[in-house]
C-alpha cells in the first residue's frame, strides 16, 4: 500500500478537471490518496472530483479548503458551517472520508482548521482583497478566532492514536516558517490568513512523522522538530514554477 498526497487542484479550471480526469483507475487500486483541500467551490464540482477518484483508490481522504466552503455563489442564505456539514455528507456519499484512516500499524488522520491571525495581523489591503470575506458567511457573532476555534475543537477526538506509524493532514499551514525564504514581501501580505499556530499545537500532540498541508500553493518538503512537513498542491494551471502537477507519495509499505 502506498499512501499519496495532493491538495488544491482547483477543478473548476479545465486544465486541472482534465487531470483528475486522466488518473490511471488502475494504478492506485491498492492505495490511499490524501486530498488536502481546496476542490472547488461548486458542490457538483466537488462531487464530480470525489465520485472520479474514490473508485481509483482503496481510501480517499479528504479535508476541506477555504474554496470549499464558499456560499457566495450558492442560494440561499446558508452559512459557511452549513456548507461544511453539506460537504461532509458529500464526502461519505461519493465514497470517500473526512475521518481517521487505521490500517496495519498506519493512522492517517485529517486535522480541520482555519486561519486566526496568528501568523499575524491583516492589513487593510488584505481585508479588502482576500476573497474568503466576501465569499464565505459565518454565523452571527462569530469572530475568525472563533471559526478556527471551532474547527480545532473538531480535532481533539483524533489526537490520541496508538499505531506505531502516524501521518496527519490539514489544507491550512500550521506554522509560518514553512513558507521559504524566497516569497517575495508583497505576497508575504498574505501570511495572516494561511493557518493557524493551534493546528501545530495539536501536531505536537498526536506525534507524525509527516503532516501533509496545503493552501499555500508553494510544493515543499520540509522537517522541522522531527516532522516531515509536505505540500504538494496541484495548484492553478498557470502555477508551473511552484508546483510539481502529480501526486506524490509519500509513504509505502
Amino acid at each position: 500500500m502506498r499512501v499519496f498526497a495532493v491538495s488544491d487542484v482547483h477543478v473548476d479550471y479545465a486544465a486541472n478537471k482534465r487531470w483528475v480526469a486522466d488518473l490511471s483507475a488502475s494504478d492506485y487500486r491498492d492505495d490511499v490518496l490524501i486530498l488536502a483541500g481546496d476542490i472547488s467551490h461548486s458542490t457538483r464540482l466537488l462531487a464530480w472530483c470525489l465520485d472520479t477518484l474514490a473508485p481509483r483508490f482503496a481510501k480517499v481522504l479528504y479535508v476541506p479548503g477555504n474554496h470549499d466552503l464558499w456560499v457566495i455563489r450558492d442560494e440561499g442564505d446558508q452559512t459557511s458551517m452549513d456548507k461544511f456539514q453539506q460537504v461532509r455528507e458529500i464526502a461519505e456519499n461519493c465514497g470517500a472520508s473526512m475521518r481517521a484512516f487505521h490500517c496495519d500499524g498506519l493512522s492517517i488522520v485529517p486535522l480541520l482548521g482555519w486561519y486566526d491571525y496568528s501568523f499575524g495581523e491583516p492589513t487593510s489591503e488584505l481585508l479588502d482583497s482576500w476573497v474568503d470575506f466576501r465569499a464565505c458567511r459565518w454565523p452571527d457573532r462569530f469572530s475568525i478566532n472563533d471559526v478556527a476555534r471551532h474547527f480545532l475543537q473538531f480535532n481533539e477526538r483524533v489526537l490520541d492514536v496508538k499505531n506505531e506509524t502516524v501521518i496527519s493532514f490539514s489544507h491550512f499551514l500550521p506554522r509560518i516558517d514553512l513558507m521559504p525564504n524566497y516569497i517575495p514581501g508583497n505576497k508575504r501580505l498574505l501570511y495572516p490568513v494561511l493557518g493557524s499556530t493551534g493546528l501545530e499545537a495539536q501536531i505536537r500532540r498526536l506525534r507524525p512523522g509527516i503532516h501533509v498541508y496545503g493552501h499555500s500553493h508553494v510544493n515543499r518538503n520540509v522537517t522541522v522538530d522531527g516532522v516531515s512537513y509536505i505540500n504538494n498542491a496541484y495548484g492553478y494551471p498557470q502555477e508551473v514554477s511552484i508546483t510539481a502537477k502529480r501526486l506524490v507519495c509519500i509513504d509505502e509499505r
